[in-house]
């Protein structure tokens, strides 16, 4: 399977030796340190071997190379001195500033969006996410065409930037790259097609969709497997997790759910890719339940909940749609620090901290979740023949049996179900 990169850019990519660097320009509320990890771990999901991180303070954006150029000369002198072949930079850089910096540090250099797209290129596994990201990555390009495209004239994966030959035919590259992304947008128009009539069949079955969204690492996959004894890939790893995976559940009062692990959201997500990806992440936008899985150990957790909620804003989620909040891996916290958690989370109905790797707390969740999506829920009696069985069976699987008793030669049934599912069963076998 394509990676993404011809054979001699993966050995390079993989073999690279890189610095970080995060250009603060004053006004975030994140921590240095952490944006620094943050973007370590990136480089790392794709095999670059990160040597130096370097935080820089910069006064004013520089248009020709964003930091000054001082922090350039010094910037190249560890290029030199470490044998570095790659700068990796925690911001985005114009065509402009990407091709000066090459020149005043002697090395590769790539940005925070060429970064992710690299990610997500090397990890979809399926056609569609794959011409996802491959649509994303042309979107990004276009505007820079700092390296050749006619290689598009061959059928392989379409991205992967970390190499590549110099600039050359500019207008024979803005017609192939024109050309590949009407052609891409076709396909993924066909794939969408396909997904909504999947979505549409699912809405008119009465099964409820609960979707996990939260930032990439925040254990979703792991609460997803805990949840469900799937087998999702979930590692310590940043964007482990690019398809989305759907897996049927049973809750009490509710005999199947739809549950949906999602992408996971980072920073300054790219706009390319939350186009690209608007074809999976319908599954959110359409769900009856959102899960915010948070990372409650990560120093930077309250404003990575904000970059959640804009993404979610920016796919048009109903502000209106239920969500709880999971806040994640209380097993990281220390034991001060794990009882403020747990009181913080009792003040609140629509949170429940947990540790998706032990099962901590799991099913405390489950029973709320349960709880929200059977409010509409209502209690009906029924009275059955004391031979059908299977009228019984579907009464436990499709509701929630409060009371059953003997009414002389018929069988009474106080159950608390959806309206819709006491309809189904009026009209059973008629």
């Amino acid at each position: 399977m394509s990676t993404g990169f011809d054979r001699d850019q993966d050995e390079f990519a993989r073999g690279a030796r890189a610095v970080v660097v995060y250009p603060d320009l004053g006004g975030s509320t994140r921590d240095a340190e952490a944006r620094l990890e943050e973007t370590a771990g990136l480089a790392l999901a794709i095999g670059i071997e990160v040597v130096e991180r370097v935080p820089l303070r910069i006064r004013a954006p520089k248009p020709g190379t964003l930091i000054g150029s001082g922090q350039v000369e010094a910037l190249a002198e560890t290029v030199r001195d470490r044998e570095l072949g790659l700068a990796v930079f925690d911001a985005a850089l114009t065509p402009v500033q990407q091709r000066n910096l090459e020149t005043g540090l002697g090395c590769k250099v790539i940005d925070r969006t060429g970064l992710i797209l690299e990610i997500f290129g090397e990890r979809a596994r399926t056609a569609e996410g794959r011409l996802q990201v491959e649509l994303a990555h042309l979107d990004y390009q276009a505007g820079r065409l700092v390296r050749s495209w006619t290689h598009l004239e061959r059928q392989r994966g379409g991205f992967g930037f970390l190499g590549g030959p110099g600039e050359t035919q500019i207008e024979a590259d803005r017609r192939l790259i024109r050309d590949r992304m009407a052609r891409l947008r076709r396909e993924l128009d066909s794939v969408s097609r396909t997904r909504g009539l999947h979505r549409e069949r699912r809405q008119r079955a009465p099964w409820p969709v609960i979707a996990l969204v939260g930032y990439t690492n925040a254990g979703k996959s792991t609460l997803f497997n805990r949840m469900t004894g799937a087998d999702v890939m979930a590692e310590n790893l940043l964007f482990a997790t690019l398809d989305p995976t759907l897996r049927q559940i049973a809750l009490p009062g509710i005999d199947k759910a739809i549950l949906s692990d999602t992408v996971g959201f980072v920073s300054e997500l790219p706009t390319q890719l939350v186009a690209a990806f608007k074809a999976t992440l319908e599954e959110v936008v359409s769900a009856d339940l959102l899960i915010h899985v948070r990372d409650i150990a990560h120093p930077d957790s309250a404003a990575q909940k904000d970059d959640v909620e804009k993404v979610l804003s920016e796919i048009g989620v109903d502000p209106a749609t239920p969500r709880f909040e999971a806040w994640n891996k209380l097993d990281l916290l220390d034991e001060a620090r794990r009882g403020e958690v747990l009181a913080e989370a009792e003040k609140h109905d629509d949170v429940v901290a947990l540790s998706a790797l032990s099962g901590e707390g799991i099913d405390t969740l489950v029973g709320k979740v349960a709880g929200l999506l059977t409010q509409g829920h209502r209690r009906y009696t029924i009275t059955l023949d004391p031979s059908d069985g299977a009228g019984a069976a579907w009464l436990h699987q499709h509701g929630d049996v409060v009371e059953h008793w003997m009414d002389g030669e018929r069988a009474v049934y106080e159950v608390r179900m959806a309206p819709k599912d006491y309809e189904r069963f009026e009209v059973r076998g008629a």
